[in-house]
């Protein structure tokens, strides 16, 4: 069975409106919900082999507190590609993947990233996860799917959680 995280950046600052978006930092509030997302997936062991990560300096500031809570350092990739990327764009990503790789994390952006979240969402998902999904899928969020198969071949999943900085606090 195969594991995918999608876990949208954690909240970025607007401090500084001469800064171009692709170089926005994360607001104090993005630096606490990062480390306990963290937490979370090392207390969880949902441990990624592989991490897709959007080469903007608010997702790459997210991965770096994540994975300072994790047990292991998985293999990291900064593809551009991720920034500002459509759901088939990331999904064309996430397909590209090491076929060994038991569990992948994207670090991404919205709305892509939540567009995604809801494609995949297939019959079996768990109805509270499902809920939370459609409800709003902020910063700092992690959408947890399953699913048999290739990497190469994913189109559907079963989504089993969707956690949120505020639901963990």
């Amino acid at each position: 069975m195969k594991e995918l995280l999608l876990l949208r950046h954690a909240k970025s600052s607007w401090d500084d409106p001469a800064l171009d978006d692709f170089d926005r930092p994360l607001a104090q509030r993005g630096l606490k919900a990062a480390k306990l997302m963290g937490l979370e997936l090392a207390a969880r062991d949902w441990l990624p082999d592989q991490v897709l990560v959007s080469s903007a300096l608010r997702t790459r500031d997210t991965w770096r507190l994540v994975a300072a809570e994790l047990p292991a350092h998985p293999r990291v990739v900064f593809a551009e590609a991720l920034y500002e990327a459509s759901a088939a764009d990331i999904l064309s990503q996430i397909r590209k993947v090491d076929p060994s790789s038991g569990c992948v994390a994207v670090v991404g952006h919205n709305p892509g990233l939540e567009d995604l979240a809801k494609q995949l969402a297939g019959s079996g998902s768990e109805a509270k996860a499902h809920k939370r999904l459609e409800e709003k899928f902020p910063t700092a969020a992690i959408a947890r799917f399953v699913f048999d198969g290739d990497w190469s071949g994913l189109s559907v999943a079963r989504l089993t959680h969707c956690l949120r900085p505020k639901d963990l606090s």
